[in-house]
């Protein structure tokens, strides 16, 4: 087997080494810029900025080695155990828990905050419905931005106005996307519920049952913040020009989508449904070790053990299908986990969030192309928690470049260009 090519990844964090290039290295000899003796002073490249701090956060923590995420100081497999996304959104925004009365009042600000304007229905109903719905949730945020009063940048109190509606109506916009493109009409969000059961009211039209609620509450929590990711950092960088909140979000959505950052588990998914049931594992696992391919959901570029956010959302899983009935799709990938582990285990390669996640959203009856947005949805309350601290000392980003390209070209008129 040829087992120097063969990689476990999620397709969003692949593990990597810092690379680096000095100013100067002799890719065109014959250019200027390469005739100058190098000094220590040259600047290294680092592709990706990885490993480079960009900020510091008081919001988050990780420790990929020991499996550790938490936020504001508090473990996630405690916050899953013990809080709600309600809870958790506090938290990451304050740096506290709440008292019983400060949540109660936090829940009913967002409730009173869930719906949207007959303007930004009729902005979402004019979309394609086959557009992709993260693309509908970027217009979604800019419409919704528009009906709103202007964000004074400079005063928190504005800003935190505008961070609450963000939290609130992402989920509406999210759920009346997916009930325009099938038909149906906006089903405006029930009062005095919580931002899972309201989002899955909206998305079906009835009542969820408490295990489908509490997991994807669960699946809120798990995805609210994750230190510095691309997202965020592009949260932080469009934050940092004095852009706005909704602006800021819009960007972050943006990040999101890309196939290397957001996405994973719907190609998990795919990745699923294509071995053909559990009894085809064994050899569609060993025909992809032999050929060097990708298993999605595996491994981790942060995360040297398994993902602290898949045991719990495992459990739920387990709880979930219990209670509703176990799928092939739930089958296979059990099945899956065994074959990896027990060949790859040792090495640190275990299952992410994304390989359990995709599995949980099908079984609840979200369309695989709203993974992404639910993801956008949980981690809203993240990058606006960034986009608060990094006003708090607020720096314009402006990065180097190291130049590579040539100098003194000479100008050819366009009739003499060959």
């Amino acid at each position: 087997m040829r087992a120097s090519s063969w990689t476990i990844s999620d397709d969003v964090n692949r593990r990597s080494c810092l690379g680096e290039s000095r100013l100067g290295a002799p890719s065109n000899p014959s250019n200027d810029l390469h005739k100058r003796p190098h000094t220590v002073t040259d600047p290294v490249l680092v592709p990706g900025l990885a490993g480079i701090p960009a900020a510091k956060s008081s919001i988050s923590f990780i420790d990929g080695t020991a499996g550790i995420l938490a936020y504001r100081g508090h473990r996630i497999e405690v916050l899953a155990e013990h809080s709600n996304y309600e809870e958790t959104c506090f938290l990451i925004l304050e740096g506290r828990l709440p008292t019983a009365a400060e949540l109660e009042t936090f829940r009913g600000d967002l409730a009173a905050r869930r719906g949207i304007e007959p303007a930004v229905v009729q902005t979402l109903s004019s979309l394609p419905k086959t557009g992709h719905p993260m693309n509908g949730l970027q217009v979604g945020l800019a419409t919704l931005a528009m009906t709103q009063p202007k964000v004074d940048v400079k005063d928190p109190a504005s800003v935190r106005e505008a961070v609450l509606r963000l939290i609130a109506a992402t989920p509406t916009l999210i759920a009346t996307l997916e009930r325009l493109r099938r038909g149906d009409d906006y089903l405006p969000p029930t009062e005095g519920s919580n931002t899972a059961e309201a989002f899955l009211y909206m998305l079906n039209g009835e009542a969820p049952s408490a295990i489908a609620e509490r997991t994807l509450d669960c699946c809120f929590v798990l995805h609210a913040e994750h230190t510095m990711n691309a997202s965020t950092f592009a949260a932080r960088v469009v934050g940092s020009t004095e852009s706005g909140p909704y602006t800021v979000a819009s960007s972050a959505v943006g990040a999101l989508y890309g196939p290397l950052h957001g996405g994973a588990n719907e190609r998990v998914l795919q990745a699923l449904e294509s071995i053909g049931g559990c009894e085809q594992v064994a050899e569609w696992y060993a025909a992809k070790r032999e050929s060097g391919g990708k298993v999605m959901g595996f491994g981790h570029r942060v995360y040297k053990t398994k993902d602290p956010r898949a045991h719990t959302l495992q459990r739920l899983a387990g709880e979930l299908f219990d209670a509703h009935g176990s799928t092939p799709i739930y089958d296979t990938a059990l099945e899956l986990e065994k074959a990896v582990v027990a060949d790859l285990g040792g090495r640190g390669i275990h299952p992410n969030v994304d390989f359990f996640s995709g599995i949980v959203y099908q079984k609840l009856g979200i369309p695989t192309d709203a993974f992404t947005p639910i993801f956008a949805l949980a981690r809203m309350v993240g990058w606006l928690a960034h986009y608060e601290e990094q006003h708090q000392d607020n720096r314009l980003f402006r990065p180097a470049q190291i130049y590579s390209g040539v100098h003194d070209a000479t100008w050819v008129p366009i009739d003499e260009r060959g």
